[in-house]
């Protein structure tokens, strides 16, 4: 029902000018302060929109016709833009990509985190923005009993066919196609969700970037997999650079890709790549960044503001698989990394071992309990790492990195919302946020990571 104090109603057609856009790829426009979302229109635009639908705050709109258009807009490349609920801002610029991602960090810091003067430098692009992502995790199912495989459209659970990605590598689509193939060949047939029936669930590809090593993985409701030995040997002869087949087994109704039961088919455990010189080892569900490239970005900036000396020790809260920890381990006298996954953990320890780093230590926990411990047995690290999940800190985090009392802090985010938040609790507790570096990470979509430095007032 059309709300009372909203100055538009539904099927209603408007002629507007968008002012900005969401993080999510949504033009803005207003109707008497009303904001109206639209798909697909920029900033700077006129266009004819249809209202679809009107709550108490805002409503959203279709896009009609465009009657002037932005010098920003960008013909997406992807035939199945419209459609994929993979990339929001392919009509986009690339240029225009990165300054929308520093206008949304700069905004964000001010309007959350009260930080409106906190220098927030132009966003870390890429030469090269598309065939990055390094693994593909793709849905399988049926359409008419048509195995089908690729993503899922916006805010839907249906799946849009598609040969090939524009942000994969093409390796990632080299495996999706050919598995998809031979499952029609061997007639292993697609999951539907609805009916919880069906063998193949997703295909899951990572590619290693340096060492162009391929690991396959097959997803299946049950244990029985159809044509097992015939679908390897056709597997290994399609793809020659292929070093692990896996099948994992994930029999519950979920919409978790994974579960918990892994066995290799073919070939190794793991695959291998590096970031920078650090030689990292990839299992099947191991966690490992899908931009390796600007992951290194990312990290050296990170190590930029830790401004380490060879005699600082470090704590790396977050550490995940030990990624920025064994960056840091490179130019610190020691690191301590704690992660509340005992697999990362394992994961983590294994990588020190494979680098030959033995100046990190690695501890299996919540960073807001261990890290009061290592303080209670006389660590005092004069620097804090923290790169946590999108909802940010505990708050409890942040007190113990405030007691702890470094001499800086450098925050990795990968959601500027909870950062502005987390910095607003830390500069009313002794810090001061000197700069922050946006990265784009993920070219053609909405996100945005930033590394934040701190540093003690000494008050």
């Amino acid at each position: 029902m059309t709300q009372q104090n909203a100055p538009v109603e539904k099927n209603e057609i408007l002629e507007v000018t968008f002012e900005d856009l969401t993080h999510d790829g949504a033009g803005v426009a207003k109707v008497n302060g009303f904001p109206l979302f639209v798909q697909r229109a920029l900033p700077g635009e006129t266009g004819k929109i249809k209202v679809v639908k009107v709550k108490k705050n805002f409503g959203f709109a279709r896009l009609m016709e465009i009657t002037e258009t932005s010098p920003d807009r960008a013909e997406p490349p992807c035939p199945i833009f419209k459609r994929c609920g993979g990339c929001q801002l392919q009509h986009l610029s690339y240029e225009g990509q990165l300054k929308q991602k520093e206008k949304y960090v700069r905004e964000v810091l001010a309007r959350i985190g009260g930080l409106q003067d906190v220098r927030v430098h132009p966003t870390l692009g890429m030469d090269e923005p598309w065939r990055y992502r390094n693994k593909a995790q793709v849905p399988v199912g049926e359409d008419r009993g048509k195995l089908i495989a690729g993503f899922y459209a916006e805010r839907s659970h249906e799946i849009v066919d598609m040969p090939s990605c524009a942000i994969q590598h093409e390796s990632n689509d080299d495996v999706v196609q050919v598995v998809k193939k031979l499952a029609k060949k061997y007639g292993i047939r697609g999951y539907d969700d609805k009916k919880h029936k069906g063998t193949l669930r997703h295909v899951v590809s990572r590619h290693g970037k340096t060492t162009d090593e391929l690991m396959v993985v097959l997803v299946t409701k049950g244990k029985e997999l159809p044509n097992k030995k015939n679908l390897i040997e056709e597997i290994r002869k399609e793809l020659p650079n292929v070093k692990s087949i896996v099948q994992n087994i994930n029999p519950k109704r979920t919409n978790v890709i994974f579960g918990e039961q892994t066995e290799v088919l073919w070939g190794e455990e793991v695959i291998h790549d590096y970031i920078g010189d650090i030689k990292f080892a990839i299992s099947a569900r191991s966690f490992y960044q899908v931009n390796p490239e600007q992951t290194k970005v990312l990290y050296d900036k990170a190590l930029e503001y830790a401004n380490l000396t060879s005699t600082e020790t470090v704590i790396d809260a977050y550490c995940g698989i030990g990624t920025i920890s064994l960056f840091l381990a490179q130019q610190a006298k020691k690191v301590l990394g704690v992660e509340i996954v005992p697999e990362a953990i394992s994961d983590a320890k294994n990588n020190a071992k494979l680098n030959e780093i033995e100046n990190v230590d690695f501890a299996v926990g919540e960073a807001e309990k261990v890290m009061p411990w290592w303080y209670a047995q006389g660590v005092r690290p004069e620097v804090v790492v923290v790169d946590p999940p999108r909802k940010g800190c505990e708050e409890s985090l942040l007190e113990t990195m405030v007691n702890m009392n470094p001499n800086r802090i450098v925050y990795v985010s990968c959601n500027p919302a909870t950062l502005a938040r987390d910095l607003k609790y830390l500069e009313a507790n002794g810090y001061e946020t000197k700069e922050v570096q946006p990265v784009d990470m993920f070219p053609q979509t909405g996100h945005v990571e930033c590394v934040a430095q701190l540093l003690h007032t000494g008050n």
